[in-house]
């Protein structure tokens, strides 16, 4: 459920912001101009990412003025103002110490506020964080300001499409979903104008002088292989914060919640609690369904990559408004496919159906599967024994099948849905065989 989105008033400026759980550790989550509070809960693992640092924190989220729900800025706009709209929104909450986690170029501003309002500031967090984004004497890595402004030049041709997405996350390329979600994030996060002048005020940032003046304990996080920020810029902060503790991770992703993201977390609860729970898988009775586009290769082939991209998107948008219709919760895109949940069985097997018959009017077939069994829930991601089940039924299933175990099949007993026998069959990997069978309208 996406928290309630309330506003904190910065002299004239309206601050929006969230605030989840209830942990000891008031702990404010300082975002990177790419921000919108309540479209962060529509993607589930950015949901789940945030979910887990409010299990030992009360995280207050919000948006830095100028972007997502807060209100615009001007020209004149300074990282003082911004510092402002951190104490607006920890006085709002009744907050009179909070840790700052702050990401990209969010980091510049938590640190000055670390820096000057140390009695507000509990502890640091730096996750790819930069004290400067141009090169400088000393400072050389990031390149010069004519380099910068050639990449700027770059985004805004394609700002809103999610061009650079493959760049900030490339473990999840080919993601369709999420893809989708990050371009709509930046469509929501900012126009083009308002963009231009937080990039401006970013440009001219240089906050490496109020290094030494942080007291607060600070930690540093970075992906070695970064493909966006260079990993020198936190080597550089650890190096001139005073008793920084710097943690440089595997991965190439620039992303948060893609990636390693566990051992984000992990570092993040035991730099602020002393101590580290990892998440216990939560087991729970669930119906599995795994859906499949029959011959999507082929059919990519003979549309073309922007009529299949379009195809795509609309089955996507079917799939979601029928998962949500019946209840069911999208776990994760598979390209040409979902795999979903649902708390009951009969619910699936009327959302497979229906689902089916709706791909059908695009020129398309849909097969999908069907289990039920207890899955292991860890973050937004299943697993266990009955998801591989799933999995196994569904590459069964014919062309407009909707195809079940019989497991579901003796669970929706009563129903009305009927069921025409498809036999027996061996499931790889899955000791025994199994008795399938097609559900009817």
């Amino acid at each position: 459920m996406v928290p309630k989105t309330r506003y904190a008033r910065a002299g004239d400026v309206h601050i929006a912001y969230q605030v989840v759980g209830n942990g000891p550790v008031d702990l404010v989550y300082v975002p990177p101009q790419l921000q919108q509070v309540e479209h962060l809960w529509a993607e589930p693992r950015i949901a789940a990412f945030f979910e887990r640092l409010a299990r030992f924190s009360r995280l207050i989220l919000l948006d830095r003025r100028g972007t997502g729900l807060s209100d615009p800025i001007s020209s004149t706009t300074t990282l003082e103002d911004q510092m402002e709209d951190v104490t607006a929104v920890l006085d709002a909450v009744g907050s009179e110490r909070a840790a700052l986690f702050a990401q990209s170029d969010g980091a510049a501003m938590a640190m000055l506020y670390a820096a000057t309002h140390p009695e507000r500031t509990r502890a640091l967090v730096l996750y790819a964080g930069m004290a400067r984004v141009t090169g400088a004497p000393g400072y050389e890595w990031p390149g010069t300001r004519a380099e910068r402004e050639q990449r700027i030049a770059e985004i805004f041709a394609h700002w809103g499409e999610g061009a650079r997405f493959d760049l900030i996350a490339p473990s999840a390329a080919g993601d369709a979903s999420l893809q989708r979600w990050f371009a709509q994030l930046e469509r929501l996060s900012a126009s083009p104008g308002a963009l231009r002048l937080l990039f401006d005020i970013a440009g001219e940032t240089d906050v490496r002088s109020v290094l030494p003046s942080i007291t607060a304990p600070t930690l540093v996080l970075h992906r070695r292989d970064d493909q966006v920020i260079d990993v020198r810029h936190s080597q550089y902060l650890a190096e001139h914060i005073p008793g920084a503790r710097y943690v440089e991770l595997e991965g190439r992703d620039n992303l948060l919640v893609v990636g390693d993201s566990e051992r984000v977390l992990a570092e993040v609860e035991r730099f602020l609690t002393g101590t580290h729970t990892p998440p216990e898988p939560d087991r729970v009775l669930a119906t599995v369904m795994f859906t499949d586009i029959v011959g999507s290769t082929e059919t990519a082939a003979r549309l073309g990559d922007r009529a299949w991209r379009d195809l795509l998107a609309r089955h996507d948008e079917l799939s979601r408004a029928h998962l949500v219709r019946y209840r069911g919760r999208a776990v994760k895109s598979l390209g040409d496919g979902f795999l979903a949940t649902f708390d009951g069985p009969a619910r699936a097997i009327r959302c497979a159906i229906e689902l089916r018959d709706a791909v059908r009017e695009l020129g398309v077939e849909l097969r999908s599967g069907l289990h039920t069994g207890e899955c292991e829930a860890i973050g937004d991601d299943v697993g266990g024994l009955a998801v591989h089940i799933g999995a196994r039924v569904g590459s069964l299933a014919a062309p407009h099948e909707v195809l079940v175990s019989n497991t579901v099949k003796d669970l929706v007993v009563g129903s009305g849905i009927d069921f025409k026998d498809r036999g027996e069959h061996a499931l790889k990997g899955v000791p025994g065989r199994w008795r399938l069978w097609a559900a009817q309208r």
